[in-house]
């Protein structure tokens, strides 16, 4: 979705904080894929494991890092993840509900062309 349509959305990933550090609510599926990060202390930890995810994961899309008092998740309800298109105006126009279970990428799609259609060739 990203490539078909960044010429008329910009699109952007907002690390907001770890879900699963080995210091707090860690999982057995991120011990046995070695996703073994701790929780930040400090905006440079935070960038760090941010950097980590985007290069493990081959993320394409431009991403940013959330503040250490977590204000864009916090703003946005945005753990565990979601996904949100925003008008030209700053308004929500779509709000996914929470991931990954939540995700309906057709139901962006749609906004997506509802708010920018295609431009006349």
């Amino acid at each position: 979705m990203y490539k078909q349509y960044m010429d008329r959305v910009e699109f952007y990933v907002v690390y907001i904080r770890e879900a699963h550090p080995t210091d707090g609510w860690q999982v057995g599926a991120n011990e046995r894929d070695r996703v073994l990060l701790t929780a930040p202390r400090d905006a440079g930890h935070k960038l760090e494991n941010a950097s980590a995810c985007v290069r493990n994961l081959g993320i394409e899309i431009p991403t940013l890092l959330d503040d250490m008092n977590n204000g864009a998740e916090l703003a946005y309800t945005g753990w565990p993840d979601r996904l949100y298109l925003i008008d030209t105006g700053g308004k929500v126009a779509y709000k996914s509900g929470p991931g990954p279970r939540g995700f309906r990428p057709e139901e962006l799609e749609a906004a997506i062309q509802k708010l920018f259609p295609e431009p006349a060739r």
